[in-house]
């Protein structure tokens, strides 16, 4: 055994038994300030005491390294008489007991430094947000001039108002809602005071320059609402702001533009820089297009005599265009109107319209349609005959006057000639002299014809034939004279008068 262990022995063995009972005294009032400490504070305080138990003269560690080399000593038997003897037990043994009630987890017993350190390392394994590059957060406050982002970081990010590209009359609650997943990008990171700084409009503005590149590559068309008139043109909301020149508005020339403000257009990029900030967009090309498109449909669909449903769009000096469908417009010409002749195609019909009509002909080539209207109204001179008979009376319109007569209107598609030689029992050297075009006449139906579409009037036939007068009656008994009358007259009657002034 070596000398440590002998020590010990010596030192716990029966000549320690033998020693005044002044010492047993001293220990037992150790062991009663140890049980009392115990007690108050805790097993750990009961542990903390352990070193005060030992007995005096004993040098430190020598107990504890006794128990590692010899855990059960014999020789320590007649200790166990000693405590029969005295009724309390060794220090050792109440240290020992101590030792055992401290059952208590380490983690337990750990001071709040460390506890802060592991929650700091914990942070520390949080990424740090890269400047200029987007995140996707979720709103956890909107406040008046700020919303609050959780984008995985220590802290919130912060979007200031002019970062949330809001539109004119915007609120943020308009916009943003707690719990809404939002794309951010990341303006500046402060890690001194945590402070990560977002933007939601540029993150808007940089998907929207990606989608308005992929969109240009691949000619593929865009829709945009117009959000205000600019000198030049319109300006729209793409994310980025966009320009529609005048000309390219409409296939047509548009005066003014102030209509199109809230509309939603389908354009077509025309011009694109990222660098200048410049988006140029067309609304023309795409209707173009589209009229291509539909042009192909309605020529393939459509055959002449075909009858067909269609809207008067525009009137002209010399017809009307109907849109037959699909934007595309067809031509009825004035003289295709009606049966009667027709003064002006407003006379007929009016823009909005929608009436029936016929296809007359087709020109793919030249891209024309020609369509009639009378061709769909039932023709009056078919039961001519069964309306109008010889030596009626009826009533209509002077429409115009020629040199040989005047034509008047009976009903539409109807009209008949009155006759020069048939305006009055006198001689009429002018039609204006005695009837103008927009008089109302009453008139005697002289012939029918309705084959030849004709109807021959007569002003003179319901006029009274005038008397011959005094004049005309002596005029022609001078005309009767008889011839075998002597003449009476001489030479001296006719020149006598010549003679008598010479």
């Amino acid at each position: 055994m070596s000398e440590f262990t002998d020590e010990k022995v010596l030192v716990n063995g029966p000549a320690d038994q033998e020693e005044p009972k002044q010492e047993t005294a001293a220990l037992e009032t150790e062991m009663e300030t140890v049980e009392q400490e115990a007690s108050e504070a805790g097993v750990n305080s009961v542990a903390g005491a352990q070193p005060e138990a030992d007995s005096p003269g004993e040098e430190p560690g020598v107990e504890a390294e006794t128990d590692i080399s010899e855990p059960a000593l014999t020789p320590q038997e007649p200790v166990a008489e000693d405590e029969a003897e005295t009724g309390e037990p060794e220090p050792g043994a109440a240290t020992e007991g101590a030792r055992e009630e401290s059952t208590d987890p380490p983690e337990a017993q750990e001071p709040a430094e460390d506890v802060s350190e592991q929650i700091m390392e914990e942070y520390s394994d949080v990424p740090t947000p890269v400047p200029n590059t987007i995140v996707t957060g979720r709103v956890v406050q909107v406040g008046s001039d700020e919303v609050l982002v959780d984008i995985g970081y220590k802290s919130e990010g912060r979007i200031p108002l002019n970062e949330m590209g809001l539109k004119p009359n915007q609120q943020p609650a308009d916009v943003f809602a707690e719990d809404m997943e939002i794309d951010v990008w990341i303006l500046k990171v402060d890690d001194a005071e945590d402070n990560v700084v977002l933007s939601k409009r540029r993150a808007d503005m940089h998907k929207a320059w990606s989608e308005l590149e992929r969109l240009h590559a691949a000619g593929e068309p865009i829709t945009a609402e117009v959000t205000q008139v600019v000198k030049g043109g319109l300006l729209v909301d793409l994310g980025v702001r966009g320009f529609i020149p005048a000309s390219h508005v409409s296939r047509n020339y548009v005066d003014k533009l102030d209509k199109y403000v809230g509309q939603t257009m389908k354009l077509k990029i025309i011009e694109l820089d990222r660098q200048k900030n410049n988006v140029v967009l067309s609304r023309k090309e795409v209707l173009e297009e589209e009229y291509q498109k539909a042009k192909e449909e309605v020529f393939d669909r459509l055959e002449e005599n075909m009858i067909v449903e269609g809207v008067v769009q525009r009137i002209t000096d010399f017809g009307a265009f109907v849109n037959v469908g699909n934007g595309i417009e067809g031509l009825l010409h004035v003289s295709e109107m009606a049966h009667s002749r027709v003064k002006h195609p407003s006379s007929v019909v009016s823009e909005g319209d929608r009436i029936k009509v016929m296809v007359l002909s087709l020109d793919k080539e030249e891209e024309r349609i020609s369509l009639g209207l009378k061709q769909t109204l039932p023709d009056p001179w078919e039961s001519i005959e069964e309306r109008y008979h010889v030596g009626d009376k009826v009533s209509g319109e002077v429409t115009r006057t020629v040199d040989f007569g005047a034509f008047v209107k009976l009903e539409d598609g109807v009209e008949g000639l009155i006759h020069i030689s048939q305006l009055s029992h006198r001689h009429v050297a002018k039609t204006e002299d005695v009837v103008k075009a927009g008089d109302q006449v009453e008139v005697k139906v002289i012939n029918v014809d309705r084959e030849a579409k004709r109807i021959g009037l007569s002003l003179r036939e319901l006029e009274p034939k005038p008397e011959a007068s005094k004049e005309a009656k002596k005029q022609e008994k001078v005309e009767e004279a008889p011839a075998d009358e002597e003449l009476t007259t001489n030479i001296g009657d006719m020149f006598g008068d010549l003679f008598k002034n010479q």
